[in-house]
């Protein structure tokens, strides 16, 4: 077999990059500590979390796979979300640590910002609205919020959430793009705050995509109950692009990486 190609390279060199940033969370207190830490932003601050899709989103050339990689490994604290990228851990020799993902990690952090202006970007309605009453209601009851849907200007999100100094930023754009609206809100915005890219947040929070029964979230097959309910959407994701990763996985384990 020949040596890597340039493109097969790169896709390591940024799994490796992405991998080592991971903050890996071994028990309990540590998961509380970490809330804590990313509730008392000093300056804007970008909260991003790593699964397979976004590491399978990150291969290949041309600018998209770049410039997705480029916002993710700007993020300033990187979780891992999902049994994916555990099983990648686990073949490199590293302790995965607990499964943050941001369905059940980022409703304790809207929590946490009790009292403190927050945005939610993303989704449409009446989606965006129905998340915004859970808030409200049972996450951030003494909470100012602003709300807009997930296609608008970024001009026009740097202004919302500059005007209300947001303390909190909720992205439900899913991925590439709250990433890159996460690093450019960070860049525009001068007051301390936290901005979460949150993939499907608001739309689970809103009710357009239930959570799966405990049985499957505690198997890690969550993925599996949504690929069932919109097949079609995500079919690529999960049917093409599990095999992918783990083929991927193992093709990195075979490099001796780290």
């Amino acid at each position: 077999m020949g040596s890597p190609t340039r493109s097969e390279s790169d896709w390591r060199q940024r799994w490796l990059r992405l991998l080592r940033q991971v903050e890996r969370v071994p028990g309990p207190a540590d998961e509380d500590a970490l809330l804590y830490r990313l509730s008392q932003p000093e300056r804007p601050r970008v909260l991003a979390f790593v699964n397979a899709h976004a590491l399978n989103s990150v291969v290949g050339p041309g600018a998209l796979p770049a410039e997705f990689f480029s916002a993710l490994s700007g993020a300033d604290t990187l979780l891992r979300d999902g049994s994916g990228v555990s099983v990648l851990f686990k073949l490199l020799q590293m302790a995965p640590g607990r499964n943050l993902n941001g369905t059940d990690f980022i409703p304790r952090l809207i929590r946490s910002f009790n009292g403190r202006a927050i945005a939610l970007l993303g989704t449409r309605e009446p989606y965006l609205e129905q998340a915004a009453s859970v808030v409200r209601h049972s996450l951030a009851q003494d909470s100012a919020l602003v709300c807009a849907h997930g296609f608008m200007a970024l001009d026009e999100y740097v202004a919302l959430v500059c005007a209300q100094r947001s303390a909190l930023v909720v992205l439900g754009m899913g991925m590439p793009r709250q990433e890159a609206v996460a690093a450019a809100l960070r860049e525009a915005v001068t007051h301390p705050c936290l901005i979460v890219c949150g993939g499907a947040i608001i739309d689970f929070l809103g009710g357009r995509t239930p959570r799966a029964p405990h049985w499957m979230r505690r198997s890690g097959i969550e993925w599996l109950f949504r690929l069932l309910r919109e097949p079609r959407r995500l079919f690529a994701r999960y049917v093409m692009g599990n095999p992918l990763f783990l083929v991927r996985a193992l093709c990195l384990k075979a490099a001796r990486p780290l």
